[in-house]
């Protein structure tokens, strides 16, 4: 009796037989000779990418935190150095308008006072700007006035003091002769003819820079006026540009900065006053012959913090040395020092700093950093622009326009309801 093949197993020995023969047939005979324990996927240990690393996980956070602060650090100071580029290229539209910001923030609040008693708001503005015009035309029709009337003066003692320079300088240690100073003057006169066609170039660049100043000054009026009449509608329009959400926190700080710029303009003329009424009335007493002069420069300089009363006190000790004498220049310059002193220690603390809020270094570093920059508009505008800022990111760091915005919602709900 003759037996299958398959009949000499269990079905499911055969089977399974089958399907293990099946599987060795199929198999890579190097995978075969592989030992079990291995597992077939994994990788050598040296395998691993080098990326894993650097990856974020792996750094310090102080590392992290620190190029957070880096990258945002630079796109700000990206956005400055555009704006700075954009303010120096449209440095003749730009300055006239701070002017006019400045002349407002003086003159908003005295035609306000003037509407606030019964003055129609029409003539509160037009007196406003009538007084700011004829105070400034003032100032100057007087310095000119008394400058013309003190030139002959102003000859007489040029003339003295150059006979005793000659005779200084022909005494020892020089021992110079008539010879000798008369060579020294034809060598500057021909200095001068030679550098002609430079003066020349600087009279036609003084010309231009005349009807710059000019244009200017047109713009500045313009806008003063525009501002004194529909200053919150500019500035209304300006939040507009800003996001539907930034706009509350956008308003408040243009409001608190607004204020500081007004306090800080008052401030500052009080100031102002204070330095030339001292140092006028020291030159006055002095028998200088630009003390009045002399002293409207000074009001006008002030205006810079520090640095313009300091170059206008020099100007008058230079001025008492030249036509008065060494005595009369040590009083002067006594003089100016004991009026930056009250400045300083009186004045600033008491009256500035409760104004501008900003520390003295500050202020200073503030001026160096605007006339370094922008030379004398930047002088001028540096620590108004701080106070400003100052104030205006204090509001929005503080979350101050969150708590009016609250206030003001309840005090409209009941309205509505």
């Amino acid at each position: 009796m003759k037996f299958s093949r398959r009949s000499q197993h269990p079905q499911g020995a055969a089977t399974d037989g089958g399907v293990a023969d099946d599987a060795t047939r199929t198999a890579d005979p190097a995978a075969a000779a592989t030992p079990s324990t291995a597992p077939p996927s994994a990788a050598p240990p040296s395998a691993v990418p080098p990326v894993a690393a650097l990856s974020p996980a792996t750094l310090p956070p102080g590392m992290l935190i620190a190029g957070a602060w880096a990258w945002r650090l630079l796109a700000v100071a990206a956005a400055l150095a555009v704006l700075f580029w954009l303010i120096a290229t449209l440095e003749e539209i730009v300055v006239p308008l701070l002017i006019a910001i400045l002349v407002s923030a003086f003159l908003v609040p005295v035609a306000g006072f003037l509407h606030r008693h019964r003055w129609p708001r029409w003539l509160a503005i037009v007196a406003a700007l009538l007084a700011g015009v004829v105070v400034v035309g003032g100032l100057v029709l007087l310095a000119v006035t008394q400058i013309r009337a003190g030139l002959p003066q102003i000859e007489k003692q040029s003339v003295a003091q150059y006979d005793q320079l000659t005779t200084l300088l022909q005494g020892p240690p020089l021992s110079l002769t008539n010879a000798d100073v008369t060579g020294y003057l034809k060598d500057a006169q021909n200095a001068l003819q030679t550098e002609s066609k430079a003066i020349l170039s600087g009279v036609l660049s003084i010309g231009t820079a005349a009807g710059h100043l000019l244009a200017g000054g047109l713009l500045t009026l313009f806008a003063t006026i525009f501002l004194m009449i529909d200053g919150r509608g500019v500035w209304a329009w300006t939040v507009r540009l800003f996001p539907k959400a930034a706009r509350p926190a956008v308003d408040g700080a243009g409001q608190a900065g607004w204020h500081t710029l007004t306090s800080f303009v008052r401030v500052q003329i009080v100031v102002a006053a204070v330095n030339a009424v001292g140092i006028g009335l020291i030159a006055f007493f002095l028998g200088l012959p630009l003390a009045v002069p002399i002293a409207i420069l000074v009001f006008l300089a002030s205006f810079i913090p520090v640095v313009g009363a300091i170059v206008t006190g020099a100007l008058a000790v230079i001025v008492a040395l030249v036509f008065a004498g060494p005595v009369q220049a040590v009083v002067m310059l006594a003089g100016v020092l004991v009026v930056h002193l009250l400045e300083a220690h009186v004045l600033q603390p008491l009256v500035m700093g409760s104004a501008v809020r900003v520390h003295p270094l500050a202020v200073v570093f503030a001026v160096a950093g605007g006339s370094y920059v922008a030379g004398i508009p930047g002088a001028l505008f540096a620590v108004p622009t701080v106070a400003v800022l100052n104030v205006m990111v204090k509001y929005v760091a503080t979350g101050a326009w969150r708590r009016t915005r609250v206030a003001d919602d309840l005090v409209a709900a009941p309205e509505a309801s």
